[in-house]
């Protein structure tokens, strides 16, 4: 008999209408109870970009099982920064706890269960602030358990409860240039790497050079000492990968992520203990695609250079 989801589902959407496809066919085997759906609009310079969105919207509509939607569609572009924060945002103002997909996260069915299940789970323990549905280190990581605890949230998939969220994000990271001078990030994280990485990100995110929201999510439970929860492989395969998308315009390891079903019943850690290892191996990984990015784009603009001549 197939798992019947119990709890809401947000999708966010913008302007990717074979990919929204896919995505939208999984949650509709999921069939959960209400559906929040978030759409950016059309950037202005973009002149495809308006039958694309209007395109996308198209197909969220065509709901044909029993659930409750509700839509906050914006007409102007907001970026993905301000959509996808005000969107959480939204969401939560109207649900306790909610899965979350962007268009460009393909599930594995068995990721709806994972997430309804910790939820229930975990939802007295402010310990934990989310759980994650990828596992970017594509591998098992020799533990028995279905899942492990870490500091790092990784959002290509996810599930939360609305007292994570609200009064404890910060778009703007208000708190970064204290914690700076302070230097309490170094007693964060276990590595120099790690600590590079974060606190080149963070700065970022505080100077607004990077348009993005996911780096201030990491931050706010940082900030909180709360962890995640990583699945012990990977149920969720990034279909987005592109030269005409926001973040993910490089091919490489993390575009061609193996997915694999979350085996139930779940079998729970005895605790609730970072992996050190896995942490530092992960931040090396993601640190590589900025490069791999760099040189994709590259390339990209000498091909189009080549077109125009």
């Amino acid at each position: 008999m197939r798992y019947q989801l119990k709890i809401p589902v947000a999708l966010f959407v913008f302007n990717r209408p074979e990919e929204t496809r896919r995505v939208f066919a999984e949650i509709e085997k999921a069939k959960p109870p209400k559906l929040f759906i978030v759409g950016d609009g059309p950037r202005t310079a973009k002149t495809d970009d308006a039958e694309k969105v209007a395109a996308v919207r198209e197909i969220v509509s065509k709901i044909n099982w029993n659930c409750e939607v509700l839509t906050n569609f914006s007409d102007v572009n907001l970026g993905c920064k301000l959509r996808v924060a005000s969107g959480i945002d939204w969401v939560f103002s109207q649900a306790e706890e909610v899965i979350f997909l962007e268009d460009d996260c393909l599930p594995d069915p068995t990721f709806f269960q994972f997430c309804e299940e910790l939820l229930n789970y975990y939802r007295e323990d402010l310990r934990v602030s989310q759980i994650c549905g990828v596992n970017l280190q594509d591998r098992n990581l020799g533990n028995a358990e279905s899942y492990h605890f870490s500091y790092i949230n990784n959002i290509w998939g996810w599930a939360s409860w609305r007292n994570r969220w609200i009064n404890v994000y910060d778009m703007n990271l208000s708190s970064w240039p204290s914690i700076k001078e302070s230097g309490l990030l170094h007693d964060w994280v276990s590595s120099r790497q790690e600590y590079k990485y974060w606190s080149n990100n963070f700065e970022q995110a505080y100077q607004g050079t990077v348009n993005t929201w996911d780096f201030q999510w990491v931050f706010a439970n940082l900030l909180n000492s709360r962890l995640s929860i990583m699945p012990s492989h990977n149920l969720i395969k990034n279909i987005g990968f592109g030269s005409d998308a926001t973040h993910t315009t490089a091919d490489g390891a993390l575009s061609n992520l193996v997915v694999s079903k979350m085996l139930f019943p779940l079998i729970h850690p005895n605790s609730m203990y970072r992996r050190y290892s896995a942490e530092r191996d992960l931040v090396a990984k993601v640190s590589y695609v900025p490069l791999q990015h760099r040189i994709y784009e590259f390339l990209i603009r000498l091909k189009r250079m080549g077109r125009k001549k």
